[in-house]
């Protein structure tokens, strides 16, 4: 392990509380690696979390100020820390569920404002710690414990959604690359300006079981064969499209 890394993790967390499979693990070691990389000091960030599985990547994992807030609010208190102390470089880690159904005009208007942060959502695509109820980015027919013959609401796109709101960076990348993961991390947290990052993070607990995934390996292997690079995407027809992921960076302006 990196030393840097090693120094930046607080191991009395581990073994880490992520059912075995889950993409969040992959996402935190990928955050740190960004932090690394950037040389950044873990004693001018903060790290701010909400409820659910992702909320517990950077508390109690992370050797840095942490916030671990209510379900939804995530965002709420950044923005609060943020007005108080300006240098800081915030970060909020939280899932699907916490930042765009239950704190979703958080989100909305956080873009609108372009406030200095970045927000990254753990997107496992449902309720992951809470029971596997259907979230706001669980795809069409997709079996949940409250969608149990599928689910019949269309998923928001986050990174139309922010992108829409006002954000100057936004992009997506799945757990299944961690390489390009890491290095888009990096980007959106040098950002200047509200930035954003789908990470698509397969739960083979709650989501993978319900939906015909006999292991997580075969979880992140379908994901990965249907990511589609944004420089491609632009050429193909929404037919072509359809069942496939588009990935890559969507915004990047200079504020």
């Amino acid at each position: 392990m990196n030393e840097k890394i090693f120094q930046m993790i607080n191991l009395q967390a581990f073994p880490t509380p992520f059912c075995p499979g889950c993409g969040h693990g992959i996402l935190m070691g990928a955050v740190l690696r960004a932090v690394a990389e950037l040389e950044y000091d873990m004693k001018q960030m903060l790290f701010v979390s909400g409820i659910g599985c992702a909320a517990w990547i950077p508390s109690p994992h992370f050797k840095a100020d942490t916030l671990h807030t209510l379900h939804g609010r995530a965002i709420a208190y950044a923005t609060g820390a943020k007005l108080f102390n300006p240098k800081l470089k915030i970060m909020v880690i939280s899932g699907d569920g916490d930042l765009s159904s239950i704190g979703g005009n958080h989100l909305i208007h956080a873009a609108r404002r372009n406030i200095d942060m970045t927000v990254v959502c753990a997107n496992n695509a449902i309720y992951g710690m809470t029971g596997g109820q259907v979230a706001s980015t669980t795809p069409l027919g997709a079996m949940t414990t409250t969608t149990p013959k599928g689910n019949l609401e269309p998923p928001f796109d986050l990174c139309k959604l922010v992108e829409s709101a006002g954000a100057t960076y936004v992009a997506r990348q799945p757990v299944a690359t961690p390489i390009p993961l890491t290095r888009t991390l990096k980007k959106a947290i040098a950002h200047k300006g509200f930035s954003f990052i789908d990470v698509l993070s397969p739960c083979p607990t709650q989501f993978g079981r319900r939906n015909a995934f006999r292991t997580a390996y075969e979880m992140i292997k379908t994901l990965r064969n249907s990511c589609i690079p944004v420089e491609k995407a632009r050429g193909m027809s929404p037919e072509e499209l359809r069942g496939q992921v588009v990935v890559g960076e969507f915004v990047n302006l200079v504020t």
